[in-house]
């Protein structure tokens, strides 16, 4: 069973929405739950995304796509 990889609700203050700068691991990858996969930019301020879960990365939301909290940009089977 996939475990969807969501912006958190509580990674920064307001409704924002958010830019996806960077994925650290490609489509397709190998990730270890806790390691870092993504950076999100909000209001010139940079977050860092973390799986969470073990197991094979699905990007279903590419570099440079508008996110805003709670939506979902891939999982991890």
């Amino acid at each position: 069973m996939a475990t969807e990889i969501i912006i958190p609700s509580d990674l920064w203050d307001g409704d924002e929405e958010s830019v996806i700068t960077a994925w650290l691991a490609d489509d397709g990858a190998q990730v270890t739950k806790g390691a870092l996969i993504a950076e999100i930019m909000t209001a010139k301020v940079q977050h860092e995304i973390s799986a969470p879960a073990s197991g094979t990365l699905s990007i279903t939301r590419e570099q440079d796509a508008v996110v805003a909290k709670g939506d979902v940009i891939g999982s991890i089977a």
